[in-house]
């Protein structure tokens, strides 16, 4: 049976909210070591979604992303495997970072996380899958949090080595209802 056009749209009933909701679309400069997103957290959200995409990196290095009032106290865990199937693991003990938010390369940029808690006084928890999408590279499940109850506002994406250009930095908020 076909379908008139008509027939496939279908209006969104008022009072219908979307569960994530877009905060803000940062694009990257040319050529920055890291970048800075202000303002991304607040009291109306718990849980955030972070992505980054669109642009490239000056060389291969692994994203890690940070909160410029925190020096310390990061904490994180990654299981994965390599390409070839072995074993690969990383692990953050009172680091400066979590190392592995995202990856670069000569023609990707790429970076996800979901975030529970920054702006509450609480401890901030970090979920990521981190891909590496080079021959010899990995892909790793990560976990973390900060082990501080800081408000947190903002976050810094940095790599390990070189530098970004181009793409966007996206947050999301989670609706509380």
């Amino acid at each position: 049976m076909a379908y008139t056009s008509s027939q496939i749209v279908q209006a969104v009933p008022t009072g219908i909210n979307s569960a994530l909701v877009l905060i803000t679309a940062q694009t990257i400069g040319t050529t920055v070591s890291s970048v800075t997103v202000s303002s991304a957290f607040s009291s109306t959200y718990d849980n955030y979604k972070i992505t980054v995409s669109g642009g490239v990196g000056s060389t291969n290095a692994v994203l890690a992303l940070s909160f410029p009032s925190n020096t310390t106290d990061y904490y994180y865990g990654a299981v994965g495997l390599t390409w070839a199937g072995s074993s690969a693991n990383n692990n953050g003990n009172n680091t400066s970072n979590f190392a592995r938010f995202g990856y670069m390369t000569a023609n990707t940029l790429y970076g996800a996380c979901e975030l529970f808690n920054p702006f509450a006084t609480k401890n901030t928890l970090f979920l990521g899958a981190f891909i590496a999408p080079v021959t010899g590279g990995d892909g790793q499940y990560t976990t973390g949090f900060l082990n501080n109850s800081n408000s947190i506002s903002s976050f810094t994406i940095t790599p390990a080595t070189g530098t970004l250009t181009g793409g966007t930095i996206r947050v999301y908020g989670y609706t509380n209802s």
